[in-house]
Order: C-alpha cells, then sequence, then structure tokens
C-alpha cells in the first residue's frame, strides 16, 4: 500500500506536470525562450525536479497570462540529464548552441552544476543561470550563476548543531554516492569532530537503479549494526524516503533523523505515514512555502490555485517559482529585445531586489542570494511546523 501511494503521488505530480505543457524535448513555442536541466526520470530527483519545473512553469503562465514581457510570452524547454554530470555538461551545451535559448534556470544536479562551474561553461558562453537548486559557494561563485537558495553545506553544519544541542551522543551519517552525497557526507564528519560528536557510522549507499532494494537494505542494516541515536542523511528522492522506511523496521526507529531538504517530505509520510515520519527534522533553504507569512509566499500560493490547481505546495515548486520570478526581472529589465547580453547586464545591475519579504543582491562585484537556512519538523499529521 506504501508503494502505491508512493506511485499515486508521483503520478499526481506527473499530471500536474502534463497539465502545465512541460515537454523535455521538443522546442516549445514561445517569443521569450528559456530552458532547464533536471531529470523528472531519476529515482534520486525525479520528485523535487518535477516540483521545481511546476513552480516555474506556474509563474511563467502568470506573466503570460497578463500579457507576458513587453507583450512576448516566455516558454520553458526542459531536458533530462538522469543526474548525471556528463549528460547535464552535454544538454547545457546544446542549449547553449540554440540561440534563442535566452537564459538557463532552476537545474538540478550537483555534480552537474559543479562541472559547470569548474569548466566556466556558462561564463564562456556568455549566458545565465538563475536559482540552481545548488548553494554552495564553490559553485554559485563561478562566473554568471545567480543563486537563490542557501548551500548544502549550510544546511549539514545546522543539522549537526541540533543534534548536539539536543544533547545526541552517537551519530550516524548516510549518504547516496552520487551529486552532493559525498562531499557532504565529509562535511557532516567535519563538523560532528569540531562539535564533540561521535560519529559511530559513515554509510553510502550506491545509487544502481538495478540493485536498489539490495543496496538499500545492506545499508540500513551497516548503520543499524552501530546504533546510533541520530542519523545525519545527505540522500535525495527514493533513496531518502525508502531509507527512512526501513530504519524504522529496525532497533534504530528510535533515532532521530536529521535531513537535507532534498528529502522530499510529501513522498516519505506517504510512504511510511505521518506518525512515523513524525518527529523527522529537516533543514530548509527557502522561506517557508505553506504559510503565506511573506508577501512573497503569499504571491506563490496565488499562482499555484490558478495556474497549477493540481499540484501541492512545497518547497520545490516554491524554488522553480522564485527562478521564474528572478527570470521574468531579468527578462523585463532587459526588455524590449532582450538578449542573453542585456540579460547579463540587467542581472549584474540588480542591486539589492525584494521579492516578497526575501532578497537577492547581485553585482558585478557579487551575487547573493536567500543566504538563510531554517529547521522544520514533520508533524504526526505529516504537515510540517517550524
Amino acid at each position: 500500500m506504501e508503494h502505491c501511494n508512493r506511485r499515486a503521488f508521483i503520478g499526481a505530480l506527473g499530471s500536474a506536470y502534463a497539465t502545465l505543457g512541460l515537454a523535455a524535448d521538443p522546442t516549445p513555442t514561445g517569443d521569450l525562450l528559456v530552458a532547464q536541466v533536471a531529470s523528472q526520470t531519476n529515482l534520486g530527483s525525479l520528485i523535487n525536479a518535477r516540483a521545481i519545473a511546476v513552480g516555474l512553469n506556474a509563474y511563467f503562465s502568470a506573466v503570460n497570462a497578463a500579457g507576458g514581457v513587453a507583450g512576448r510570452k516566455i516558454a520553458l524547454l526542459i531536458k533530462d540529464d538522469d543526474l548525471n554530470a556528463a549528460k547535464m555538461v552535454a544538454a547545457t551545451r546544446d542549449l547553449i548552441a540554440q540561440p534563442q535559448v535566452l537564459a538557463l534556470v532552476g537545474f538540478l544536479n550537483t555534480g552537474g552544476l559543479a562541472e559547470l562551474a569548474k569548466e566556466n561553461i556558462p561564463g564562456k558562453a556568455g549566458i545565465a543561470l538563475i536559482a540552481p537548486f545548488q548553494g554552495n559557494r564553490n559553485i554559485v561563485s563561478a562566473d554568471n550563476f545567480f543563486p537563490f537558495r542557501s548551500g548544502y553545506a549550510d544546511e549539514v553544519s545546522a543539522l549537526v548543531k541540533a543534534a548536539k544541542e539536543s544533547g545526541k551522543k552517537r551519530v550516524a551519517i548516510y549518504y547516496y554516492d552520487t551529486t552532493f552525497g559525498p562531499s557532504m557526507s565529509q562535511q557532516a564528519q567535519t563538523d560532528a569532530k569540531n562539535v564533540g560528536l561521535n560519529v559511530v557510522a559513515n554509510v553510502g549507499v550506491n545509487v544502481a537503479p538495478d540493485k536498489f532494494d539490495e543496496n538499500m537494505r545492506a545499508a540500513v542494516a551497516e548503520i543499524d549494526k552501530a546504533t546510533p541515536d541520530a542519523i545525519i542523511m545527505a540522500a535525495a528522492g527514493r533513496f531518502a524516503s525508502e531509507f527512512v522506511k526501513l530504519i524504522l523496521e529496525t532497533r534504530s526507529s528510535t533515532a532521530e533523523i536529521y535531513s537535507m531538504s532534498t528529502l522530499p517530505v510529501d513522498d516519505i509520510v506517504k510512504t511510511v505515514g505521518g506518525p512515523k515520519a513524525r518527529g523527522t527534522i529537516i533543514a530548509q533553504a527557502l522561506p517557508f512555502p505553506f504559510t503565506p507569512s511573506l508577501p512573497l509566499v503569499a504571491e506563490y500560493q496565488r499562482v499555484m490555485k490558478a495556474h497549477a490547481p493540481d499540484a501541492a505546495l512545497s518547497y520545490s515548486s516554491l524554488e522553480g517559482f522564485i527562478g521564474a520570478k528572478i527570470t521574468t526581472e531579468a527578462l523585463r529589465r532587459a526588455s524590449p529585445n532582450p538578449t542573453r547580453e542585456k540579460i547579463l547586464q540587467a542581472l549584474n545591475n540588480f542591486g539589492e531586489w525584494d521579492l516578497g519579504g526575501a532578497f537577492v543582491n547581485y553585482s558585478r562585484n557579487g551575487r547573493m542570494g536567500w543566504n538563510r537556512v531554517e529547521l522544520t519538523i514533520v508533524r504526526a499529521d505529516g504537515k510540517l511546523i517550524r
């Protein structure tokens, strides 16, 4: 039944995705074309990637319904990289080779983003990469990256600090061996040592899809053997939600779970149920999307209700919404005839810009986004509280 629930959730996301017209390859029609690379098929990314795309297109749909940008509609082109770094690089190069693609937005794949930064691909191409699903300074400080979210390293540090402050003594680290997993495992070990926490296990799971069940059970067994009283999790998608399900079947079920923002909350609740998910602590790198305490979030909720009514509110769809909002403002400032160069010029001259109670500050001397981390807790009814 739990697997059926998860499939139903993913199916609902897919329905919302299709309703919004998010095509993965042929090029959509529209006067102003922007592009995303993220995998809606890989087990480690599909839930977050689809939600980001829903948020992106919901905002663009609202803009288009109001007349577009200087009378021109925005269209979103999406490419799937299977959460593979080399494929993200190849897909990005392909997009750059299409002169009608004016900007890049909402990329998800830490390994791929690291390669884009290392090779300075957006910088050399003279194209903006806006609001990637990554905030680590070693990546987003590269030329032409315009971040919004806080970094994964900041999230991990906040989780380790919280475990220490709650009196935990025996901490296990669980991570998947792709994208951000290995580096965040190392970050957690370093932070734990600095605050005096005892790391009793550091276990990575291989992400080969054909051995998913076997690899997951082996990783869970290794962590359970260490009898931790807290688990810091650096994984995403099914590698996160399935881990929680399996660890709850062991003697380590009482260990408190601390997760990065990559954990899909709705998926974990559907996988194990709200009462069992209760108490899971999740670091968040974005404003809280479920109550309209900020004008930005109130706007997001209105737009989602109007343009993606079948999609649940989530941090990931809010992230897509924010990326689209920044992109649209850059297109407006670069109008009436936006080009890649004009969009970059506009972004580099943003200065401090208020999205609605949340700010970015972009200039030629530095590009800073939200830059905050807060901890949320899953309630017994599956809702998040701060």
